[in-house]
């Protein structure tokens, strides 16, 4: 009998990159031996989805019910990047009970930079989990190198970045009414500029916010900026901050990821603004929608226009280089080549959790 697989994660909405990354995989990833769970927004109408209330300790049935002797791979950030003082004692007592194998997916570049002002609790715990990992999935380089150099890490460590396939219906999906209405006034701006995060100072909205202002300053033009929150976290003050007297701005909130294209379609340019990217599906998802992307040199950078964050004046100035001077590559060369890695990291992952899918 094959081994039970289960694919524990965010799913949308909220729609954080992680919880897309989690959507692309389960979408691809079904067999009569994989089961998911998420515990993120509200309970999916999927059946075969199972819903954790792991605030409430839903871990626990759900492991005794479904998790002996099964292959968990972990995308959640409880247990490890921010690990909580009661539900990762109670997986790590768990685990050894059970004997399920701990399939971590680490997909949180800020994770060393936050590791070095954990305080003494939360570094005992992530200590303790550390050593209980049965195998590591990172989606960088750099996160190996910290996992093996520094903290001495002696468990496998695969490197695969989130980049996942994207089912090719979802290009053809059509704004909702809904949406179509919330964006009017951003359509009719002369020129167009959409960014994806959520409000919160490492997600770069303000840079974002700003560097629009001095752009239609300079030029003149009626410049109109998309913000599309992901929901998952606001600081209500930076919100604030961000949107104080600009109403050239529009916010859209928890646009499905399958709406996503068509307004990326829509726009001159992307930005992502984030200052601690680990991979950035947004980056590419803007590529494969034809829109030229301009971005922080965290993450992937692969044919896309680059400033450094918190770098008001670089984003303007590339700003004002892609809208007053344009220059498309149709199609965007780098398009072709994202898929084709997306769809090897697909097939990579499948590998190490031991699934047969047909590419």
């Amino acid at each position: 009998m094959s081994r039970r697989i289960i694919l524990f994660g965010p799913l949308p909405p909220p729609y954080g990159g992680v919880a897309i990354y989690m959507q692309s995989l389960v979408a691809r990833l079904r067999g009569p031996n994989v089961r998911v769970w998420t515990y993120a927004g509200t309970k999916p109408d999927d059946q075969s989805v199972r819903f954790i209330a792991h605030r409430r300790l839903g871990t626990i049935p759900a492991l005794l019910a479904a998790g002996r002797h099964a292959r968990i791979l972990d995308a959640t950030h409880f247990h490890l990047e921010y690990p909580n003082a009661l539900l990762t004692p109670i997986w790590l007592t768990l685990k050894p009970v059970l004997g399920f194998e701990w399939f971590k997916n680490i997909l949180d570049g800020s994770l060393p930079k936050r590791y070095s002002q954990f305080g003494w609790l939360q570094r005992r715990l992530f200590q303790r989990a550390l050593a209980a990992v049965d195998e590591f999935v990172v989606v960088s380089d750099d996160l190996k190198q910290w996992l093996q150099d520094e903290l001495k890490v002696r468990q496998p460590v695969t490197v695969i970045p989130c980049l996942l396939p994207t089912p090719p219906a979802v290009r053809a999906v059509k704004l909702s009414s809904k949406t179509e209405t919330a964006i009017e006034d951003y359509l009719s701006s002369a020129q167009r500029i959409v960014s994806i995060g959520v409000f919160f100072p490492s997600y770069g909205f303000k840079h974002v916010a700003e560097a629009v202002a001095e752009l239609r300053e300079r030029t003149g033009k009626d410049v109109g900026l998309l913000l599309l929150d992901g929901g998952f976290v606001c600081d209500e003050t930076y919100r604030d901050e961000v949107l104080w007297e600009r109403d050239w701005i529009t916010v859209l909130e928890e646009v499905p990821n399958s709406e996503i294209y068509e307004v990326l379609k829509r726009s001159d340019v992307f930005v992502r603004a984030f200052g601690d990217e680990s991979y950035g599906i947004s980056r590419v998802e803007a590529l494969w929608a034809g829109v030229p992307v301009i971005a922080t040199r965290a993450g992937e950078t692969r044919g896309m226009l680059l400033y450094d964050f918190g770098d008001v004046e670089q984003l303007v100035d590339q700003l004002q280089a892609v809208l007053l001077y344009p220059i498309r590559e149709e199609p965007n060369p780098w398009a072709a080549r994202y898929r084709e890695e997306a769809e090897a990291n697909l097939a990579a992952l499948a590998k190490v959790l031991g699934i047969e899918i047909e590419i």
